[in-house]
C-alpha cells in the first residue's frame, strides 16, 4: 500500500512542522563554557578529596603515640615545673633539677615498672631557646631515657632557671617525652 507523494516540494515538512522527539528535543542546547567549568571544577575536587584520603586508609590502625602518653608527659612537665619551682611564675630551682638528672625516673615520677624494666620511658629535657642547646651544672640537664628520635609525645615548657651563670638567657625550654 504505497500512496504516491506529489513531486511538488510544498507537501514536504519544514523543521517547524516536524514532530517533537527525544533526540530533537535538545538539539538546540549547547555547552557553555561555565557547565564545563563547573563539571571539571567537581571532578577535580574528587580526585583531590579521593587522593587526599586514600594514605589514611592505609595507614595501620593503631598509632604509636596515643592520647594517654601525651596527657602523661603534660602532666610529667608540670608535675616538674611544680615541684621545683621558686615561687616565681616558672622559674625553677637548680638544685630542684637534680633528681630528674638520673638514668631512671621511675621511682621520681611514679612510672610503671616490671622489676627494674620501665613500661613507660620518660625523657627530660632542658635546653637553652635561643641556641637550641642543652644546658647543665655539670654534664647537662637531661635525665631518663635516651631519646633517639624515636616517635614519642611530647610536652614542653617556657621555663627560666634559678642560676647565677645566667645559662637560660633568655630562658630554656623544659621538653619532656614519653613513649
Amino acid at each position: 500500500m504505497s500512496r504516491k507523494r506529489p513531486d511538488d516540494r510544498s507537501w514536504r515538512r519544514t523543521e517547524a512542522q516536524r514532530p517533537e522527539t527525544a533526540s530533537s528535543r535538545w538539539t538546540d542546547r549547547g555547552q557553555t563554557t561555565q557547565d564545563f567549568a563547573v563539571g571539571i571544577g567537581i571532578f577535580l575536587l574528587a580526585i583531590a578529596f579521593v587522593f587526599s584520603f586514600l594514605p589514611t586508609i592505609m595507614m595501620p590502625f593503631d598509632s604509636s603515640v596515643s592520647g594517654a602518653e601525651t596527657a602523661q608527659a603534660d602532666r610529667i612537665a608540670d608535675r616538674i615545673v611544680n615541684d621545683t619551682s621558686t615561687g616565681t611564675s616558672n622559674e625553677l630551682d637548680e638544685d630542684g633539677l637534680d633528681p630528674y638528672n638520673g638514668t631512671t625516673l621511675t621511682s621520681e615520677l611514679g612510672l610503671r615498672s616490671s622489676g627494674d624494666t620501665p613500661i613507660d620511658n620518660v625523657n627530660v629535657t632542658v635546653m637553652n631557646i635561643s641556641n637550641e642547646s642543652t644546658v647543665g651544672s655539670t654534664d647537662n640537664w637531661t635525665g631518663g631515657e635516651t631519646y633517639a628520635d624515636q616517635s614519642a609525645a611530647s610536652s614542653a615548657r617556657i621555663v627560666t632557671i634559678d642560676d647565677r651563670e645566667e645559662r637560660c638567657d633568655p630562658a630554656c625550654r623544659l621538653i619532656v617525652r614519653v613513649w
